[in-house]
């Protein structure tokens, strides 16, 4: 290790103000700090470091909304600054003048060399430093073609024709890895072959020797030219290591090239190695991704490989007489100074320990399934949901634990634990992997409770004509309902005030709504469920409230429509009544100053009544009895608004079966009969109005002389009837019934 020491020295004053700014930077852009990204014209005279600084903090925070909780930056830590520091330090050295450059490079590139060698017990082997983790061996793959075909570097891809190379791969290697070599070299994808793995003896992730042995021996026939092998330590999915020792007495055999890439390889710089992995300090070469293993950001990769032709590696671009493309080392050899061998080993050993498995994979991967195959049609997509689900649940709850989601051929959507990867940047410790323990363990119960009672919710469904149930295996939950006609939106909020919420231990809700529009469009989307779920009343609440919402949107259409009758036949019975009020009165009385005269020597009274409209019946009624009895009577009354028999006992949430909680006796009430009351119960029916007040309703006589009626009985408007005068305008009509509409 490097002994950290104080010292008195001279420090170059650039390199101590280079270090202050950075952490300067650090603090600026890890704060969450002003969000706003509105961008602005660019300067003419430039701007400050702090506002540039500040710009790309609000860039790098955009997409974040203010409701929700912020996702910080990965705490990179002082080993972390290290390494941002020697990305500023290269550009720095890159203006030095060419011998110093030179010689400052080379000390570099020597030393990051032999550190990473003895670290991962690969002797005399030589690094390339690349920031994509397939470059490493897609210069290999350039110096095996130049060393295997003498005449490459002046006849180029012509001397291929004589005997085409083949690339060996196994079928668990990274997704797309095979074709991009293939499309980089030049090469057809007929030299790319992929190698099956086992499928009776020995793990099914790992690459089939005995196949390979035989594809082998088959291309040599044809003519063609085992050129290179791609074996895992670590595969990408599971994390099972290659039988790397075979496979080397394989490759020496037919003369190919081993290559070996995967996490497992961090666990050769512990003193105990498994003996799998220990076989790959034998391979040709092999890549190293620090930057996950130690928690070191933007560092790059590294591949070590053994080669005795300078001039070849030159050639193939493992070498570069460009001083500039060595100083790629420069963070990871100011890194590595900084946590010293003891740092480094013990960064891995941390992350190896956290996983407790006989086989010595730092890798877990697990996946929640059904006991018996066969359960129900389309069990796999399912259960590739909820295991969708469980991960996200698991990456919420526990976000230091680094779980992710794997898509294995055979076995399905898995949730994968790999500290090697994960625990050096989000800082896991043992008490994270025990939380995640706890809330898997917590989480089981939702799933085999969603997984039984999907079956029971589309039998339910089924049972409810109105509704339809919409076969969507990809959604982790019970399933997706629809209301005909096409209700969604309104049902939705309908359902969104519903206290409907079952609150686990955890704090997380099991059963919620929501409304997507995928391939199905407009359907209502159940989610997790627990055991106390009572699917029948959640089934009968979903129809109960969409009827409700459907017969309300009828009675407002028919309402419409009576109103309209109503408003014309009000219009004919007015004229009506005023014709009849002339003939009654006279012509004497039209007269202003006479009929107040005559009013006075011989008082008038009209036999012409008012008009009350009826909203319920549609209906155009007298006031007469309305006026003599001081109540309203011959009418239809609207209907009351039924109340629930059945009553919820204390602690009894909504959706709980009976003696899943509350009370232990209560009275036995169907599911459907409670569903309905409880609809009725928190969505009442449209109350009718309240008594207008006169002045809303009251009216300017046509003549002075025409007396006022009387105010009007408050059991008119509480019936939901309007009354008006005869003498009433058709606008106050209108705005009266608009008003209560």
């Amino acid at each position: 290790g490097v002994e950290r020491t104080e010292r008195c020295m001279m420090v170059d004053p650039t390199l101590a103000e280079m270090g202050k700014n950075l952490n300067e930077a650090m603090k600026i852009l890890e704060d969450g700090g002003n969000r706003s990204s509105i961008p602005g014209p660019l300067q003419g005279d430039g701007q400050d470091v702090a506002s540039i600084l500040q710009l790309v903090q609000n860039l790098m925070h955009d997409d974040e909304e203010e409701d929700k909780p912020s996702h910080r930056m990965q705490n990179v830590g002082e080993q972390g600054h290290m390494a941002l520091l020697g990305h500023s330090l290269a550009a720095y050295i890159s203006v030095l003048d060419r011998e110093r450059l030179r010689k400052l490079i080379t000390r570099i590139a020597s030393d990051t060399t032999l550190w990473l060698c003895r670290l991962f017990r690969y002797e005399s082997g030589s690094a390339y430093y690349h920031e994509d983790d397939r470059e490493g061996l897609l210069k290999v793959c350039r110096l095996v073609i130049n060393t295997r075909y003498e005449d490459y570097s002046t006849e180029g891809y012509t001397v291929l024709n004589s005997r085409q190379p083949v690339i060996y791969q196994s079928a668990t290697c990274r997704p797309g890895l095979g074709q991009h070599l293939c499309s980089q070299l030049g090469l057809p994808l007929s030299s790319l072959c992929t190698v099956p793995c086992n499928t009776i003896f020995g793990s099914q992730h790992q690459m089939d020797i005995a196949l390979l042995d035989k594809l082998i021996r088959e291309d040599v026939e044809t003519g063609k030219l085992p050129l290179l092998l791609i074996a895992n330590a670590g595969t990408p999915g599971a994390g099972h290591t290659d039988k790397l020792g075979r496979l080397k007495e394989l490759c020496e055999q037919y003369g190919m090239w081993l290559h070996i890439e995967g996490v497992n390889l961090a666990t050769l710089a512990l003193w105990e190695v498994s003996s799998p992995v220990t076989a790959a300090t034998r391979s040709d070469s092999m890549t190293l991704t620090l930057g996950p293993w130690l928690g070191l950001p933007a560092v790059p990769a590294v591949t070590l490989y053994r080669h005795e032709d300078p001039a070849l590696s030159l050639a193939a671009g493992l070498t570069s007489s460009q001083p500039v493309e060595k100083l790629r080392a420069l963070p990871l050899w100011l890194s590595l100074q900084y946590l010293g061998h003891d740092g480094i080993v013990e960064k891995i050993r941390h992350a190896v320990e956290l996983v407790e498995d006989e086989l010595n994979s730092p890798v877990v991967v697990f996946r929640f399934s059904q006991e018996t195959s066969g359960y129900f049609a389309g069990e796999r997509e399912v259960l590739d949901s909820l295991n969708r689900w469980l991960c996200e649940q698991l990456a919420q709850l526990v976000p230091a634990s680094g779980v992710d989601i794997v898509e294995l051929e055979d076995e399905g959507t898995c949730v994968r634990f790999t500290p090697l990867m994960t625990a050096a940047a989000l800082g896991t410790q043992r008490c994270d992997v025990d939380l995640l323990v706890e809330r898997l363990i917590e989480l089981i119960p939702v799933l085999n409770c969603t997984l039984r009672l999907r079956l029971d919710f589309r039998e339910e469904v089924y049972r409810h004509s109105a509704l339809s149930y919409i076969e969507d295996l990809s959604w982790p939950g019970l399933g997706a309902v629809r209301y005909e006609p096409r209700i969604e939106d309104e049902l939705l909020v309908k359902l969104g005030d519903l206290d409907a919420d079952l609150i686990f231990s955890t704090g997380m809700v099991q059963t919620w709504f929501c409304l997507e529009f995928g391939p199905e469009k407009d359907c209502i989307f159940i989610g997790m469920a627990t055991e106390d779920l009572d699917v029948a009343e959640l089934v009968d609440t979903i129809a109960a409230l969409g009827r409700d919402i459907e017969e309300n949107g009828r009675l407002l259409e028919n309402m419409t429509e009576v109103v309209r009758k109503g408003i014309q036949e009000a219009e004919f019975q007015l004229q009506k009544d005023n014709q009849d009020k002339l003939m009654e009165e006279g012509v004497l009385r039209q007269i202003p100053l006479v009929s107040s005269v005559l009013n006075w020597f011989s008082p008038f009274q009209s036999t012409v009544k008012g008009r009350t409209f009826n909203l319920a019946a549609g209906s155009l009624d007298s006031t007469e009895p309305t006026y003599s009895m001081k109540a309203q009577t011959g009418g239809l009354a609207s209907p009351e608004t039924p109340t629930s028999s059945a009553k919820r006992l204390p602690g009894q949430r909504l959706f709980q079966r009976e003696g899943a909680g509350g009370s232990d006796s209560h009275s036995e009430t169907s599911s459907v009969g409670q569903a309905e009351d409880l609809s009725r119960e928190r969505f009442p029916q449209p109350t009718p109005p309240s008594p207008v007040p006169d002045e809303a309703v009251s009216v300017v006589p046509e003549s002075p002389e025409t007396p006022q009626r009387p105010p009007t009985p408050a059991g008119v408007a509480e019936q939901g009837f309007i009354p008006f005068s005869n003498n009433s305008p058709l606008h106050l009509f209108l705005t009266t019934v608009s008003l209560y509409i």
